[in-house]
Parts: structure tokens; sequence; C-alpha cells
């Protein structure tokens, strides 16, 4: 070949768009390292600070979502979908992509819908069991989907399925536990309870842990690491007195996530697919409280194929504050339970999703070259 394959990754909102393309990019380069990479995103989401500290280049475009009840931003959207066509439409002639891989988030709409009118091969990659509205519209166009979920494949044309499961980040695992708990200024005499609220924090969640913090930390005598989320952490550092609570690790992001996961003996977190897919390839066991806020309640459908494993168990939104600590201490106590679960979302994993999609993505670039 006398080309380097040119990729470009449109991907948006949330981690667990941002964090699998991510993932996709990793893999890319490992298979063919003078593959050329350029993200899509929006300026004001987590993928401008997560794709250059993972090392790839971005560009903006300038596109929300349409809010389902009148609000005033509606009234922008007309202009921000011109704005982000004619945009989208710019960097795809400069940069020539031989393929555009999609990975959910109102970004990948003018990006893979200008790509597909001009006849560059779409690849998506679904992580949901109910597909998202943006990969939904780009079907249509796309030569390959990639799936994490059969369930998703009633939503899509079939025949241009297949699974492989979410891509994750290779980095999640092998970090040292005894390290990992030297991170966070941890001892191994006692567990380790990791929650997690998602990329954007989970008001339910927060709310929860508020109300059984003094609960979990004192009586149930665990060290604690909690990431709330940019929204909520202000608030909550001011309402939760972390002087008297020395087990406790607050924090609105988790920049060390592999230390987290291995140091912790437990996980509360979101049932997002992202979130499972990390479950499974470290093998955490965990307590998923599905979000009821998101398209198809797809969470729950995530959270069920975990419990069914018996890699998880599920905890209600709405019951969570009555219910956490008392779950909470009945598994982390648990050794040998702890054990079966381990191996339960261990069998889930599949480990090397971003590496078979990346080798069909280089093999429909070659086409191209």
């Amino acid at each position: 070949m006398d080309k380097n394959p040119r990729i470009l990754l449109a991907a948006g909102g949330t981690g667990g768009h941002v964090y699998p393309a991510i993932a996709i990019a990793d893999a890319l380069k490992n298979e063919r390292a003078e593959t050329e990479i350029l993200f899509v995103g929006t300026k004001d989401h987590m993928e401008w600070q997560a794709v250059p500290k993972a090392g790839y280049d971005i560009r903006n475009v300038w596109i929300s979502g349409f809010h389902r009840r009148f609000t005033l931003k509606n009234l922008l959207f007309p202009v921000k979908l011109m704005t982000s066509v004619i945009q989208s439409l710019r960097i795809l002639s400069g940069y020539k992509p031989h393929v555009v891989v999609s990975c959910g988030g109102y970004v990948a709409g003018p990006v893979g819908w200008v790509a597909g009118k001009k006849g560059i091969p779409i690849v998506i990659q679904e992580q949901n069991s109910f597909p998202g509205v943006t990969n939904r519209l780009l079907a249509k166009f796309a030569t390959k989907i990639f799936t994490a979920f059969k369930e998703a494949d009633r939503y899509l044309p079939e025949h241009k399925t297949e699974i492989t499961g979410n891509p994750t980040r290779a980095t999640l695992t092998g970090a040292d536990k005894s390290k990992a708990l030297q991170s966070f200024g941890f001892d191994d005499n006692k567990p380790v309870l990791l929650v997690m609220g998602g990329s954007g924090g989970a008001k339910t969640i927060n709310e929860a842990m508020k109300a059984n913090i003094e609960q979990l930390h004192n009586k149930a005598g665990l060290q604690i690491i909690w990431q709330c989320g940019a929204r909520y952490y202000d608030e909550l550092s001011t309402e939760i007195n972390e002087k008297n609570l020395d087990n406790l690790r607050l924090t609105a992001f988790l920049d060390n996530m592999a230390e987290a996961y291995a140091a912790s003996d437990l996980v509360i977190s979101r049932a997002g697919a992202s979130s499972c897919s990390e479950l499974m390839l470290t093998g955490k066991p965990s307590v998923l409280v599905p979000s009821p806020n998101v398209a198809g309640d797809h969470q729950t459908q995530n959270a069920k194929s975990m419990v069914d494993a018996g890699a998880s168990k599920l905890l209600e939104d709405n019951a969570m504050k009555e219910t956490m600590t008392e779950l909470v201490e009945q598994l982390i106590y648990d050794q040998e339970n702890l054990k079966r679960m381990n191996q339960a979302a261990l069998n889930l994993a599949k480990p090397d999703a971003a590496k078979l999609i990346a080798k069909e993505i280089l093999e429909i670039a070659k086409s191209k070259l």
C-alpha cells in the first residue's frame, strides 16, 4: 500500500460514546502504526478534553440535541444543523478519510450524513441494546455495524451487523492492587467500594450516597472512592465533611480508572454499555442502578444480562437510598460470592472487541487506498 489509511471518528457527548471511540483509535494504531486518525466532537462536551489527553487531534462541529419539550434552544437547532453540515463538509473535504466511524452522539449525525452523501464508507459502533437515534439514522449508509448486544439487531439492518462487544480501553487492566490502594491512601485490611455515576455524574446515586455515607464509612467500615461528576462536586464537597471521613475519596472525575478498578472490591454504577463492558473486562462484582432517563430503557436490559450471568445485582433507582447499605454490606464481606461474581463478569468480557473492529475498519480502508 502506498498511502496511510486515514480514519475519522465521530463521537460525542458522554463517556459511553467517547471512550469506545478512543479504544478503537488505540487499536487502529496497534494494528497499523502509520494509520492517521482524526476525531470530530463538540467543544462543550467531554470529548474536547478526553480525546487530546489520549493523544489524538479533534475538530469541532457545532451541534446539540433537539429538546422534546419547547425551549428557546430549539429555535437555534436549524441554524446549528446547517452550520454543522457545512463544517462537516469542510472537515471531510480537507481530511479525505478512507473510512468514517460513528460511535454515536449528536455530532456523528451531520458528519455521517455528509460522509454518506459523499460515498465515504461508514462504520457504526453501537454500544447499547437499544441503538441511539444518530446511529439508527446513519444505518442506511453504513458498510458495517458493530454491536454489543443481540437485541440491537432488531432496530438495525441485520445483514450489516456483527456482534463484537464494546471496545474498552486496554489501559484499564493490569494495575497492581497494592499500588492502587496506596495511590488512594488506603490499606488492605478494609474492603473498598467504588461508586460511579458515569462521566456526567448521577443525581440519584449521589443523593443515596449522601444519605448513607456515614453508615457505609463508619458502621460498615468501608474505604470509599466516590466519583460524583463535575456538576455535583462543589455542592457535595461543601455538604459532606470529609475531615470526619478519613476513608472517603470524593472526586468529580477519575483519571486513574485502572487504579480505581484494581483497588475496589465492589462497584456501584449506572448500567450504561461502556460501564458494563469495563466491569466485565476488569471482572469487578457490581451493583447496577439502571438510569430511568434513557431511551428504550436500555440500561435495564444491559443490567439484566449481567445479573442473569451472576456478575451483578440490580438495584432499582427509586429504591436505592433505602436499600443500598444493606445490599453493599451483604455483598462486600462475602468473599466466596465476590469470587463467583468476578468469574462471571470475566466470562462475559470480550477483550478483543476493539482489535476485531480495528482490523475490519482497516480492511474497508484498504479498498479505498
